[in-house]
C-alpha cells in the first residue's frame, strides 16, 4: 500500500512532471494549420498578383483553403491521438467533409453570384437607387484544388505536430 503524498492529502492536484505536461494536440494542430494556410495565402497572392496583401491573413477564399486545412488537421489529429475507430474521430471526419463540401459548393457559388450581381450593379445608370450600393464580397468559397491543398496541408501539419509532441513527451 502506498502512502499518500502531500498534494493528495491537501486536496490539490499532484504536480506533473514537465516532460508529461498534457497539451491539446488536436486543437494545436488545427490552429497551426489555420495559421499556416492564412500565411501561405499572402505568398500565393504575391506570386499571382506581384503585390503584398496582408488582408489575406484574415480573409476567406484563396489558396490554400484554411477552412479545409483546419478541419482536416483536427480530424487527423483526433485520429492519431484517439484512434480511427472512436466516435470522436467519426465526428471530426464528418465535420471536415461538411466544411470542405460547403467550401466548394454553396460558398463558391455564392461568390460567383456576387460577381454577377456586382457587374449588374456596376452597369446601372448613376441615378438608379442601387448604383451607389457597396459591392458584395466575391471571394467566399474555394475551388476544388484550393480545398485539396488545404486538406493536404492539414494532414501534414497534424502529423508533424504529432511527431513533435511525441518527441517531447
Amino acid at each position: 500500500m502506498r502512502s499518500m503524498g502531500e498534494s493528495e492529502m491537501s486536496g490539490s492536484p499532484p504536480i506533473q512532471n514537465s516532460r508529461h505536461v498534457h497539451m491539446n494536440y488536436a486543437l494545436l494542430s488545427a490552429l497551426v494549420a489555420f495559421a499556416l494556410a492564412q500565411s501561405i495565402k499572402v505568398f500565393t497572392t504575391w506570386y499571382r498578383e506581384k503585390r503584398w496583401d496582408l488582408k489575406q491573413l484574415v480573409g476567406s477564399g484563396g489558396m490554400p483553403s484554411s477552412h479545409s486545412a483546419t478541419v482536416t488537421a483536427l480530424a487527423v489529429a483526433v485520429g492519431l491521438q484517439d484512434g480511427a475507430a472512436g466516435s470522436t474521430f467519426a465526428t471530426a471526419l464528418i465535420l471536415a467533409c461538411v466544411v470542405m463540401y460547403d467550401a466548394t459548393g454553396v460558398r463558391l457559388h455564392a461568390g460567383r453570384q456576387a460577381e454577377v450581381l456586382n457587374q449588374i450593379v456596376y452597369e446601372l445608370p448613376a441615378e438608379h437607387p442601387l448604383a451607389q450600393s457597396r459591392p458584395l464580397r466575391e471571394l467566399l468559397g474555394h475551388t476544388p484544388p484550393q480545398v485539396v491543398a488545404g486538406g493536404l496541408l492539414g494532414c501534414v501539419t497534424a502529423v508533424v505536430v504529432h511527431l513533435i509532441s511525441w518527441a517531447l513527451a
